[in-house]
């Protein structure tokens, strides 16, 4: 039955278990999710097919659904003339980078909501993002657009042809990169300078705004100085992430960091929170906090995880996707104060003591009201800051009783993925221990719930929720999973771990390999319901799976075997043309490059291997790998340190970087600078 025919709407969205789909069930138009039926129905009535894809946390989703999708008038010409289909891009990011792409080729700007116009087969003609209910400021109108689209389709279907042809060509040829470059370390240097040269001297981040926090480009400006000594690098770094502490961009209240600032100072935020960005930050917080011990990075670290613990664990110990910008239907509101609130909770002498610190004033900082930042210079002791910890722990009691921002609880593997490593790596660095446990408790759900198939055969999932799971997973699961389990083996020395990303590299190798490049398809090869598969080797706000999975195979040939080195250089190799036309696009990929290049693996064998361990832990986890070798019959046959492991007696570690290992270590506490030396 379609509207069309029947003059009744039927919204499919009811069945859904994505948050950001049910929000959408009420909506008069009628909604398909995607899959093989929504596509038959386009063919079926031959009409071509409105994709809207977004998330639970888009401010602009919400704008456009009101405006447009809520609207009755507007709902009955989508459905007249489309077959709409609404994607949440966090359930489904294959769909959203296909699609994503395609407005790419287009010329277009991209961003969320994204509105694509397809043919009945699903394949992509035209779109943009958020299209306004009326014209303004020379944009069309939403139903003008609607309207001039079914005519092409209707009265011209050969220019719908001819631009539908040459976009896939287009995209097609995009996963077929000619020649190769050779990037090296001082090539690295080169990029990394370049990229260091755009950041802001005065608020940190990449000069401009929006301003949007860049961790994979802060980890290769902090590998830059590690492998050159210029402390500059890390100063960069440094100011940045200080910035971003003490900016409105920081949840001074309850921890956590939002997705983005909209101006260059880091003060007004796009207020949603994303568990990826968090996850990225807090391995950088870490990083940065080993160096030279600032006693902020290690506030906000904490701070940040024990939001993650009080607000985004679900019933499962798993971490959920994020938590929405809006409430009440205003962004921000949830965050903002005004100084008279201030003042009613805690009094007008400490409320003027607050606000001093904090930028309260009583025409506000954000459209009349107050988003707490602490960006300007006020001196501060630990008296006072001892005072302030007690007068922030009052508001947060009193912001707890405002209504919530929409929490989209669904578990998704490779975002739970990135924040098991960076729980494991920042407690390590950080000694906290109940982070690691945190990180077992997460890992241990995924691993048994979201997973199907035989022990030494299983598959990942890639978004689990109510008891359902959306299965096959992602490349991005695979890469990111591999790479949480290697952190938890490394962090615990338990076989298990090892094995299960064992396993799931397998898997990774056997459902999604391209054997031309040697990378990775993003979707499975038995995922039917997909015009092609997708195959970008670009970062994103989070790491390419490609560069995940370099980092992966690295470390697996450390731990197990040179056969997972060959498959490492064969990756980087072959996505390294594309990198070189595109440096910028493929930072995490120079970062997988750098650990290729310049890894300390740290062999710790005999009685007191776990001691030395401990302690070869300590180190960045950009810089080492650990393996525990009890004897030379646990290292893979050609490691570097077979002969040496032979030859010890006792307790040792030994360092080895490329071909070269150091004399044996016998002393935990001397390992660091044993890295030091042969670096």
């Amino acid at each position: 039955m379609t509207s069309s025919a029947s003059g009744a709407h039927t919204n499919r969205l009811a069945a859904a278990t994505s948050p950001y789909l049910l929000q959408h069930k009420h909506n008069p138009v009628d909604w398909w999710q995607w899959g093989p039926e929504a596509l038959a129905e386009a063919k079926r009535s031959n009409r071509p097919i409105l994709l809207s894809v977004g998330y639970a946390a888009c401010h602009w989703c919400h704008v456009m659904a009101h405006e447009s999708f809520e609207d009755d008038a507007t709902a009955r010409l989508m459905n007249e003339l489309f077959v709409n289909i609404k994607v949440d891009r966090e359930e489904r990011p294959d769909i959203d980078q296909i699609y994503m792409n395609a407005l790419h080729m287009l010329g277009e700007q991209g961003g969320w909501p994204l509105t694509m116009f397809l043919t009945p087969k699903g394949e992509p003609v035209w779109g943009g993002t958020y299209f306004p209910k009326q014209s303004q400021y020379g944009r069309p109108a939403f139903g003008d657009i609607l309207r001039e689209v079914s005519r092409l389709f209707r009265e011209e279907p050969g220019k719908i042809e001819q631009n539908r042809a040459a976009l896939l060509a287009r995209l097609a040829s995009k996963a077929r990169p000619a020649g190769k470059v050779t990037i090296g370390l001082n090539e690295l240097d080169g990029a990394a300078r370049q990229i260091g040269n755009a950041f802001d001297s005065v608020h940190g981040g990449l000069r401009g705004a929006p301003k949007f926090p860049q961790p994979a480009i802060m980890e290769m400006l902090w590998r830059a100085g590690l492998r050159s000594g210029d402390k500059r690098f890390f100063e960069t770094v440094e100011h940045t992430l200080e910035r971003m502490s003490e900016g409105g961009i920081y949840d001074h209240l309850g921890g956590g960091y939002s997705r983005y600032s909209v101006d260059e100072r880091w003060l007004v935020p796009h207020f949603e929170k994303m568990l990826y960005d968090n996850a990225q930050l807090l391995e950088l917080l870490a990083l940065a906090f080993q160096r030279d011990g600032n006693p902020l990075f290690a506030q906000r670290a904490r701070e940040t995880v024990g939001w993650l613990a009080r607000e985004m664990v679900t019933g499962e110990v798993a971490f959920a996707a994020s938590l929405d910008a809006d409430s009440e239907g205003e962004e921000g509101k949830f965050y903002v104060w005004s100084a008279n609130e201030i003042i009613e909770l805690i009094g007008p002498e400490a409320g003027g003591f607050f606000a001093r610190h904090y930028d309260v004033s009583q025409a506000g900082n954000f459209e009349g009201h107050n988003i707490l930042n602490r960006l300007h210079s006020v001196e501060r002791g630990p008296a006072e800051e001892a005072r302030l910890t007690a007068l922030r722990a009052i508001l947060l009691d009193a912001r707890a009783a405002r209504v919530r921002p929409g929490l989209d609880d669904k578990v998704l593997a490779d975002w739970n993925g990135l924040m098991i490593a960076g729980l494991v790596n920042a407690g390590l660095a950080f000694d906290e221990p109940a982070w690691l446990e945190m990180a077992k408790r997460a890992f241990d759900f995924i691993a048994r719930s979201m997973t199907k198939g035989a022990n030494n055969q299983q598959r990942l999932g890639h978004s689990w929720r109510a008891g359902r799971l959306l299965f096959p997973g992602l490349a991005s699961d695979f890469a990111a999973m591999i790479r949480a389990a290697l952190a938890l083996h490394e962090a615990t020395g338990e076989r298990g771990y090892l094995d299960r990303a064992l396993t799931w590299q397998r898997a990774l190798d056997a459902h999604y390999a391209d054997p031309d490049s040697g990378g990775y398809y993003l979707s499975a090869d038995d995922a039917s319901d997909l015009l092609l598969r997708p195959h970008s080797t670009l970062d994103d706000a989070t790491p390419n799976p490609n560069a995940v999975a370099a980092q992966n195979l690295v470390r697996l040939a450390v731990l197990t075997g040179d056969q997972w080195r060959t498959k490492a250089d064969r990756l980087i190799e072959g996505i390294l043309s594309a990198a070189g036309q595109n440096l910028f696009g493929h930072v995490a990929l120079l970062n997988a490059l750098d650990l290729r290049l310049r890894v300390a693996e740290i062999v710790c064998t005999g009685p007191e291997a776990n001691r030395f361990a401990q302690a070869a832990l300590k180190l960045p986890f950009t810089e080492r790998i650990v393996l525990r070798a009890r004897d030379a019959s646990v290292l893979p046959p050609t490691h570097p340190a077979q002969d040496k492991l032979k030859a010890v007696s006792g307790s040792a570690a030994f360092v080895c970087v490329g071909e070269r290992c150091s004399l044996p270590v016998t002393e935990p506490e001397n390992i660091a600078t044993a890295v030091m030396e042969m670096h």
